[in-house]
């Protein structure tokens, strides 16, 4: 079944919240929803049973909707198309400020029950991409380019809620919309399942791709180098990380991206896994790190992610690994200097009194991985914006670096290249007040003309060893490759 034609939509248009009574697998209404459309997203809990995503969200931007752009966030100017992909117009100023802007104009949500207080309700989805710390962190200038926006933000007023926790799910939307969409999602749901629910469903994923990582010599030589860096003073521990490239031989459709999606994730699922088509290219994220979540009572909280170690088919030595995982020193030592940073970022825009950390350096286990993972929580001022809470801890600790400044300059020397939407920030503001963001991480970033990029790094520390640094590295590459997509070569 297809549904290309959405209703129009009337901006400023009242956005009612209405529950669906009847089961829709996400996937198969992913593909309904964003049928023919350029903007589109899934914020996906690929990992259900994580406590750090209850929801998923799947929607399209419609035609007459809203998509904020940043192509360089060094220039004081950002985009404003619709959902179309045509310009509306150019607007002086920085993309955060007119998201600030355009998050308080609301349109309102009307009829959503109390247990959604905390869920995106209108607003806006999207990322800053690493380089918008030329807005955040004027003392590192940015000096390279990313070919992907710098920052883009797409408005949520169409879109399925899925609550992994009660299983129920709600439509948010126009009415329009939503009695269009209902009537589609129940004949959908009658279907059988073998049938392909929009015309191009049966697209195959991309395969053979082969990335090619850095070699040994060159990444353990700039481990070394930041292991200089330390030496002389300029930084305590730098966020070294490589980035490796592959192309398809013909252009990526939405379909195929979408299959190829979810291949990764079923290879990784994870709590912050998402898709995002933003027309010209495709974000893959198997994300498992908080950067950011704020409620709408202005409770903050971080979760950082500092050491990793693959996981193996042994219950006996993969119990053994978690356990070094948790003991190492060098490991806990990284995951305490970036909960110290992350702690000062939260008191900056909170109560210092009330910056607290429940839990240090704790083991998280996903299917690829174990991770030391940190929280960090405070209470927000009130006369804090959303957004710009958000920039005042960005680019995330866990993905530069301390002191920030200094480092990121190492970073920019020693990488020579824009990071782009790998290690951002990525998720929703939503119109209650609501933050929830992830770091862009175990990632791919895929141009419809068929470059695919994937990225990945580790903290270097005094005592790092370079030889296990480059093996870490190679890990967190493979935790974002299925088998079937590619492989490292």
């Amino acid at each position: 079944m297809n549904f290309p034609n959405h209703p129009r939509y009337v901006p400023g248009a009242s956005i009612q919240v209405r529950p669906l009574g009847f089961a829709v697998d996400c996937a198969r209404a992913y593909r309904l929803i964003s049928a023919g459309s350029r903007y589109s997203f899934w914020l996906d809990s690929a990992r259900p049973e994580s406590p750090m995503s209850r929801y998923s969200y799947l929607g399209v931007v419609p035609a007459e909707g809203r998509v904020l752009i940043s192509d360089d966030a060094r220039e004081p100017v950002y985009r404003e198309l619709n959902g179309s992909g045509q310009e509306v117009g150019r607007v002086p100023g920085s993309l955060d400020r007119g998201l600030s802007t355009y998050l308080a104009q609301g349109p309102a949500v009307n009829g959503a029950p109390g247990q959604l207080d905390e869920a995106l309700l209108g607003g806006y989805v999207g990322y800053f991409g690493y380089e918008y710390r030329a807005r955040t962190e004027p003392g590192s200038p940015v000096t390279h380019s990313s070919p992907t926006p710098d920052g883009a933000w797409l408005q949520a007023v169409r879109y399925m809620l899925y609550d992994h926790q009660g299983g129920q799910s709600w439509l948010v939307g126009d009415t329009a919309w939503l009695d269009a969409i209902e009537a589609a999602l129940c004949d959908y749901a009658g279907e059988e399942s073998t049938a392909p629910p929009t015309a191009g469903a049966d697209a195959q994923p991309m395969s053979g791709l082969v990335f090619s990582p850095p070699t040994r010599t060159d990444y353990t030589a700039d481990v070394r180098t930041c292991q200089q860096e330390i030496a002389d003073g300029k930084s305590y521990e730098i966020c070294l990380t490589a980035q490796t490239q592959a192309s398809t031989v013909t252009p990526v459709s939405p379909e195929q991206a979408i299959a190829t999606y979810l291949l990764q994730r079923q290879h990784n699922p994870a709590p912050y896994a998402a898709f995002i088509h933003c027309d010209s290219f495709y974000i893959l994220s198997s994300s498992p790190e908080r950067f950011l979540t704020i409620s709408p009572a202005g409770q903050v909280e971080t979760k950082p992610i500092k050491g990793t170690i693959e996981r193996t088919d042994d219950p006996l030595e993969d119990a053994r690994r978690a356990y070094w995982l948790a003991h190492d020193p060098k490991t806990r030592a990284e995951n305490l200097m970036i909960v110290d940073l992350l702690r000062n970022d939260l008191s900056r825009i909170s109560y210092p009194e009330s910056v607290r950390v429940p839990v240090l350096m704790g083991v998280e286990s996903y299917q690829t991985v174990h991770q030391l993972v940190s929280t960090v929580q405070a209470q927000m001022r009130p006369q804090v914006g959303r957004v710009e809470a958000a920039l005042a801890c960005f680019p995330g600790g866990s993905m530069t670096g301390a002191p920030k400044p200094s480092t990121m300059d190492i970073i920019d020397r020693l990488e020579g290249r824009a990071r782009g939407i790998y290690s951002g920030a990525l998720g929703f503001f939503s119109a209650t007040g609501a933050v929830n963001l992830s770091i862009v991480i175990r990632a791919l970033v895929i141009s419809s003309s068929g470059q695919v990029s994937l990225s990945a790094g580790g903290a270097i520390v005094a005592d790092s060893d370079p030889d296990a640094e480059y093996e870490e590295m190679l890990t967190k590459l493979a935790a974002a490759l299925p088998p079937q997509l590619g492989r490292l070569g």
